[in-house]
């Protein structure tokens, strides 16, 4: 029997595979399981696509769900840009009802037969990953966002000695759903296959983007090789606010910059009052500066 990972163990799975993760707001006491719904054993992985576009729009809507289907709706968010959104742990409002013979495949690790029934609950089952993507069949699948999802699943099948046979499109789980569409789950289960032949610390890699800093390093007014690259890429993205520069030194300029950028996320009043937050930093993917 395979037990729900604790939140400190997935995000180490997680991490040790090479995911740039986002811890996202209250994600670890957020599931439905702490209503008192069931949680577990745990099977495997369904790949999801959010139907929607945006990243912080679409994490949103994961968190909150809507009305007849309270969130979270999944455990992760697969951005296009291939940052994962940790949003929450225990049962989530994903899988729904699926199919008992597919359910018997992915314990056994075999291939899973064409869905029919509705007579397993998978929320219970599986951990749920969705992925931003509107799901025409035209919306592109960034290679860097197939890598995450790649990476993802890798990383809870090694976690608990699974193959790659574990991970399953929602399509596969119920005749119900198309998703995800726009990508093969076969050849999905490849790669993972593939990556998991590798040792668990050969797949780790540098983060591309600067990790956010931090709310208290910009209340310091800082001097860093950070606040020049922020700079930098507020300009490109068209939010510039600067007379000269920009430079090192963090100062109001900087702060007014920003708050173009989040009104330009679609932030307002407070939450675009030029200081920057985690979410707004990650979408700027500011290139990574300095070693850890």
């Amino acid at each position: 029997m395979s037990f729900p990972m604790l939140p400190d163990r997935l995000l180490a799975a997680l991490r040790a595979e090479g995911v740039n993760i986002v811890p996202y707001g209250d994600w670890r006491t957020h599931g439905r399981s702490t209503h008192g719904i069931g949680w577990g054993p745990i099977n495997g992985v369904i790949i999801h696509h959010t139907a929607s576009s945006g990243t912080h729009s679409s994490v949103e809507l994961c968190v909150e769900g809507y009305v007849g289907l309270p969130g979270p709706l999944c455990h992760g968010v697969i951005a296009k840009d291939g940052t994962v959104y940790l949003i929450s742990i225990g049962r989530a409002n994903h899988a729904g009802s699926g199919d008992g013979e597919v359910l018997a495949a992915v314990i056994d690790e075999r291939p899973t037969p064409p869905p029919s029934g509705t007579d397993c609950d998978g929320n219970a089952r599986f951990y749920g990953f969705e992925c931003v993507n509107l799901g025409s069949g035209s919306d592109p699948w960034p290679e860097v966002q197939l890598d995450a999802i790649e990476r993802v699943s890798a990383a809870i099948c090694r976690a608990y000695g699974w193959s790659a046979a574990s991970v399953i499109g929602h399509k596969e789980w119920t005749d119900q759903k198309i998703d995800p569409h726009g990508f093969s789950m076969q050849g999905m289960r490849e790669r993972i296959d593939r990556r998991l032949a590798t040792d668990a610390d050969k797949p780790v890699r540098q983060p591309k983007y600067e990790p956010f800093p931090g709310d208290r390093f910009f209340r310091g007014y800082p001097r860093s090789p950070i606040v020049t690259a922020m700079g930098r890429r507020l300009v490109a993205e068209g939010c510039s606010a600067y007379v000269s520069g920009p430079g090192p030194q963090f100062t109001a300029a900087d702060i007014k910059s920003y708050a173009k950028w989040q009104r330009k996320q679609g932030f307002t009043g407070r939450d675009a009052d030029g200081w920057p937050g985690r979410v707004t930093w990650d979408a700027l993917r500011v290139p990574r500066v300095c070693s850890d």
